[in-house]
């Protein structure tokens, strides 16, 4: 059976190899025996994941569970092994060596070697000053920030990330709400596609009054986000009305995680845009959404483009508020395709072609501020290689490869720019602003009011090359 393989260990002669697989739910320890090819489940343990280490007389092995050890002997009988130890922390001189190790690494790896031109040493100097006064990582990641910061480039900073397991988390019923109404209760305006409250059986319409959650009325006098604390996939009674019925209704339901209603809010708003530029364009152009410079994104990117956008004559390219990644080169192939080849069984000319894994036709691309790192280089090496016009707002030069660096204590990163990125004017495109083809503004009003102007003006002027080339 196919399972995920985690860390492993062989016995002396190599007659057994054991190891940590997942084949149901977490890991469990296993032993195949290569000669015979019997293999066993040894013990099981449902782990997240972990590591295996065995013994000097290969007859006892030690698994690492969730920061805890277990002793296993080779018949799978296991004990757990206690262990109590202390460590005296001077977290004043964790940070001050922190501090030391971003100034040399900067010096050591920064893209630039003359660093910007700028008194590195002098910035050190000053800013070690500041760390007698600091006694928390919320201080120390901002003057790691600013120290950082000086160098004038992207992709530095310092990032703070406490662990809370046990703190509070609000949970979502995948519902938007009217904000004016007085209350008591929630009036739902719009139920979220995939939410928890998106089924075919769901009783719950738009216009509903949401009344209580697990029995407790929602009122004028508290914060009903309380009432879902901790109630991620955990079965919620929701007491509720519709303007048609004349009694309350009942529904159980497993809220979502808020991270989970973000990705839900991403996807209506791609799925809005797709509906504009249909609309706009009377069907001719195709839209995506390229949401991050990934693996996964490009995978989306190419099934919708070839999938529900094959027979558009144009397509919009919308890259706006990507994050980046690495993929400049994956997208600037894949939207650069000539046709070179058509098809034609018994005479018939088919609309496919060769290449068939590229897109053939007009494109432009949306750029804005919100651009970054590879996806400030994917719009400037479109624009570079001429594939078609870039449309939206300026996009901070920004293209370097960076080197995340985890520090001795692990809820501390900082970042290192080491790649610089060099294009047509011989110089690193860090701080190289990326001017549009097309400056399109999206006013504050007009996005708060649900108005696209610079996807109005991308469909606009991807029309008027679609209907040139008729």
């Amino acid at each position: 059976h196919s399972s995920s393989i985690g860390d492993y260990a062989f016995n002396k002669d190599g007659s057994k190899v054991y190891y940590l697989a997942a084949f149901e739910k977490g890991y469990d320890l296993w032993v195949t025996e290569p000669r015979t090819r019997d293999t066993k489940i040894l013990a099981k343990l449902g782990a997240g994941g972990g590591g295996l280490e065995i013994s000097k007389d290969g007859k006892s092995l030690f698994t690492l569970k969730e920061g805890r050890l277990t002793k296993i002997d080779e018949n799978g009988k296991s004990e757990p092994i206690g262990i109590a130890g202390e460590m005296e922390l001077d977290a004043e001189a964790e940070r001050a060596y922190i501090l030391d190790h971003a100034y040399r690494q900067v010096v050591q790896k920064f893209y630039d070697p003359q660093i910007h031109g700028i008194d590195w040493k002098g910035f050190y100097t000053n800013y070690r000053e500041f760390l007698p006064h600091l006694n928390n990582n919320y201080d120390f990641q901002e003057l790691l920030s600013e120290f950082l910061g000086e160098l004038n480039a992207s992709h530095t900073g310092g990032r703070y990330s406490p662990s809370n397991p046990q703190g509070d988390e609000t949970a979502s019923l995948g519902l938007l709400y009217d904000e004016r109404f007085p209350g008591p209760g929630l009036k739902v305006t719009e139920i979220l596609a995939e939410g928890p409250f998106s089924k075919a059986a769901s009783a719950l319409k738009p216009g509903a009054i949401l009344e209580k959650i697990d029995g407790i009325a929602i009122d004028n006098r508290t914060d009903w986000t309380a009432l879902l604390n901790r109630k991620v996939r955990k079965n919620t009674l929701v007491t509720f009305r519709n303007t048609t019925d004349t009694k309350s209704l009942e529904a159980v339901v497993k809220p979502i995680s808020l991270g989970e209603e973000t990705g839900l809010m991403y996807a209506r708003w791609v799925q809005r845009m797709k509906d504009e530029v249909h609309r706009l364009s009377g069907g001719t152009l195709g839209y995506v959404h390229v949401q991050g410079m990934n693996d996964g994104s490009f995978r989306d990117v190419f099934d919708e483009v070839l999938g529900e956008n094959f027979d558009r004559q144009g397509l919009v390219v919308d890259t706006r508020f990507n994050g980046g990644g690495w993929l400049h080169d994956d997208l600037k192939t894949f939207l650069s395709g000539e046709r070179y080849l058509d098809f034609a069984p018994q005479g018939n000319r088919l609309k496919d072609g060769e290449p068939m894994g590229r897109w053939t036709k007009p494109s432009c691309v949306l750029m804005s501020e919100g651009n970054y790192s590879d996806a400030f280089i994917f719009p400037y090496v479109y624009k570079q290689a001429g594939i078609g016009k870039t449309i939206g707002k300026p996009v901070p030069g920004t293209g370097t490869a960076v080197w995340w660096e985890t520090q001795i204590d692990p809820t501390m990163v900082f970042g290192i720019p080491m790649v610089a990125t060099i294009g047509r004017e011989n110089r690193p495109t860090e701080n190289l602003q990326l001017e549009p083809d097309i400056n399109a503004d999206l006013p504050y009003r007009d996005f708060l009011e649900g108005r696209d102007t610079q996807l109005a003006k991308a469909v606009e002027v991807l029309m008027q090359e679609v209907k040139g080339r008729k």
